[in-house]
């Protein structure tokens, strides 16, 4: 007997708590409508984003890598996650030839998507479409309503990847988790420094990512090294002024760690050959030009206290309890959320 399939087709992109409330739809759907044999949950993925492709000038910042992707859609209840290529040929694609492609190839029991779902050339389909093509193909379409949550500002918002860049541009980090169910975090390769932390004290990792950068500022939260290891990190994103480099740059301070990170051994042929994964739990201040290298030493001392102190109590208390008095927590900062 063959195996039944529920589908579900989007970006994806941070896997949000909106996605996973369609992940959860199509397990229910699948494991329904199996008999003995369990159905299966099939997550197809865009990657990259096919606005690369229709729209190469308008650039996409992304949330997560697609391996990212692909374990959180399987912890939230996918059995598969396929990549999808946007090339042109399947972006050009009518509706009806992009559903006939897929019952060709996966012949579903089911398709599950949001409300605001489109596909085809042009986004010309969309789910009441899709649900006329489900009952000439034989298929059950299920349409997931948006999931909205509230903000510490007490806005209302629907669960969205748009919605997520923007808190995190913005620097909202503590919103974000709100969205995604876990700490905005991003992963990259840790590459050579000019080591002026060092020199000051503060050693930092320099973090090169595909993903998309907060607002300039200093942060509190975590670093995770390639074996599963958290630390507490200070974490700096954006130029460093005191010392008139402009550059952006992510490097993080981690806290009560002194491993080959920091070492000149932990470089093989020019480069270091480590991948470490920062964690932002919330925002601290935004960047300054200090008047000397004491100023600014003593207020990167203060920063790594303040961190240590944020990270203890949120792994004791999860959400704003978690933030001291006096910490801008990245919720309120900038402008307003977006009507």
């Amino acid at each position: 007997m063959p195996v039944r399939t529920v589908l579900t087709i989007g970006n994806f992109d941070g896997v949000h708590i909106g996605h996973a409330a369609l992940i959860a739809r199509a397990r229910a759907l699948a494991d329904a409508a199996a008999s003995g044999e369990p159905g299966r949950v099939v997550v197809l993925a865009f990657d990259p984003h096919p606005a690369t492709v229709l729209r190469p000038q308008t650039a996409i910042a992304r949330l997560s890598t697609f391996e990212d992707r692909s374990r959180w859609l399987r912890e939230a209840g996918a059995d598969d996650v396929v990549r999808l290529v946007p090339e042109r040929r399947v972006l050009n694609e009518s509706p009806a030839e992009f559903v006939a492609r897929l019952v060709a190839e996966y012949r579903p029991l089911g398709i599950v998507e949001g409300r605001d779902f489109r596909f085809g050339r042009g986004r010309e389909g969309d789910v009441d479409l899709l649900a006329r093509l489900g009952r000439a193909h034989g298929f059950e379409v299920a349409v997931v309503d948006p999931v909205e949550t509230s903000l510490t500002d007490q806005t209302i918002v629907t669960a969205s990847s748009t919605m997520i860049r923007w808190l995190v541009a913005n620097g909202r980090v503590g919103d974000a988790e709100r969205l995604l169910g876990r700490p905005y975090q991003i992963v990259g390769e840790v590459v050579r420094g000019d080591r002026r932390g060092r020199e000051l004290g503060f050693p930092t990792a320099n973090v090169n990512t595909v993903c998309a950068l907060p607002a300039d500022g200093v942060y509190a939260g975590n670093a995770e090294l390639p074996d599963g290891r958290r630390f507490a990190a200070a974490i700096h994103v954006g130029p460093r002024d005191t010392f008139g480099d402009r550059a952006r740059s992510l490097e993080a301070h981690i806290l009560d760690w002194s491993g080959p990170l920091a070492e000149p051994e932990a470089f093989r042929d020019g480069e270091y050959k480590w991948t470490l994964r920062l964690l932002f739990t919330c925002y601290l201040r935004d960047l300054a030009a200090f008047d000397s290298v004491a100023a600014l030493v003593e207020q990167i001392r203060r920063d790594v206290e303040r961190t240590r102190e944020i990270v203890l109590r949120s792994v004791l208390t999860r959400g704003d309890a978690a933030i001291p008095s006096g910490v801008q927590s990245g919720h309120w900062r900038r402008r307003e959320v977006p009507a």
